[in-house]
């Protein structure tokens, strides 16, 4: 999984990277401080995996990440190449999602590139520069499509068509996330950046976390109204946090009534937006966290460890998390009837421990 951080330049986009991944990217107080985009890979933590390497006796745990990628700050007239916009809009289409933090925070010290606090302007701005991108890719697809029907191609008449009904939801300014979904328009839809899922990151104040703030609540209420994702973050908060060691770190946090760290709450919120499901296996030299796509066949999860396996399948013995870590063992739990053997049809939930069986 791949997330692309998007936002207007002195929005918290590095700092936000930098807490998740604590890869140190430059986080400075003026604009396009990012101009290559930063790469991090950050672990996502699951309390599940820890818990079912204990009772099986892991050595080691190898939790599922996430890699990030830290885009420059997007303004005005990004889409016709202002601020080297045409390089960033490019990074973003190489990523699966994206995430899109707004600044929700009041700080004379921090620059703001349009002179104030707006989340609903902010994001109107990044909105419109990322429409205007794929309504320019869309017209272009278009022209070489509507050339080539004119041989009488049905199939490229009814792309055609179609094209014509995108580029008006899209002159509309709705994203093509919303636009319903076709097998015709498929490769089309593919390279577009606004039919990327989008998870919407209101980067608030420390008191603004718990409760949020009318800030906040601007983005809150966008995102609802396209069905996509919400969360708050502190980024400043989480900097900090990250700095800090593990039993520190939950200290600090419940001396300020934060339950969760603002990235599990991205996490949880980038699964759930793009339909994925988290696996384990464990053994006495790792226990380990995969992800695939909600759906996918246990024989699919497979591949996922290694490719012989997919190939060589032959069944898989499947036990839900908690059933294991219950049983206080994995043969506790397979004479507890805990545990089941399962043909390569299964489709795998989340929280299952997997132990496949394969032909080299």
């Amino acid at each position: 999984m791949k997330v692309g951080i998007v936002g207007l330049p002195n929005v918290g986009k590095s700092t936000v990277f930098n807490s998740l991944t604590r890869a140190g990217a430059e986080a400075q107080n003026y604009p396009f401080t990012t101009i290559d985009p930063n790469l991090g890979v950050a672990a996502v933590p699951d309390e599940r995996l820890v818990a079912v390497a204990g009772v099986i006796g892991s050595k080691g745990v190898v939790p599922a990440t996430v890699d990030f990628v830290d885009i420059a700050g997007l303004v005005r007239g990004a889409s016709v190449g202002e601020g080297l916009g045409n390089q960033f809009l490019g990074h973003i289409r190489e990523c699966d999602a994206i995430a899109h933090v707004v600044r929700c925070f009041e700080d004379e010290n921090v620059v703001h590139v349009h002179a104030g606090v707006d989340p609903r302007g902010d994001i109107e701005t990044i909105d419109t520069e990322l429409l205007l991108a794929d309504l320019a890719s869309v017209e272009r697809r278009l022209e070489r499509v509507g050339r080539a029907a004119k041989s009488g191609d049905s199939r490229l008449q009814a792309e055609a068509a179609e094209l014509e009904q995108l580029r008006d939801h899209l002159s509309d300014g709705s994203p093509a996330r919303v636009f319903p979904a076709t097998e015709t328009l498929a490769e089309a839809m593919s390279t577009l950046i606004t039919a990327k899922p989008t998870l919407y990151v209101a980067n608030v104040d420390e008191d603004s976390v718990v409760q949020g703030s009318r800030y906040s609540s601007q983005v809150e209420k966008h995102a609802s109204s396209e069905g996509a994702e919400a969360v708050r973050i502190c980024a400043k908060l989480e900097a900090e946090v990250a700095e800090l060691p593990e039993d520190e770190a939950a200290e600090y946090l419940a001396m300020l009534g934060v339950e969760t760290t603002g990235f599990e709450e991205f996490v949880r919120a980038a699964y759930r937006l793009l339909g994925l499901v988290t696996f384990f296996t464990a053994k006495e030299k790792e226990a380990r966290a995969w992800t695939v796509r909600e759906g996918s066949t246990v024989r699919q999860a497979a591949g996922r460890i290694h490719t012989d396996m997919e190939r060589g399948f032959i069944g898989a013995e499947v036990g839900d998390w908690q059933d294991i870590v219950g049983a206080g063992s994995w043969a506790r739990a397979k004479e507890e009837a805990k545990v089941r053997l399962e043909g390569r049809d299964y489709v795998v939930r989340d929280g299952d421990t997997v132990l496949v069986r394969f032909n080299v």
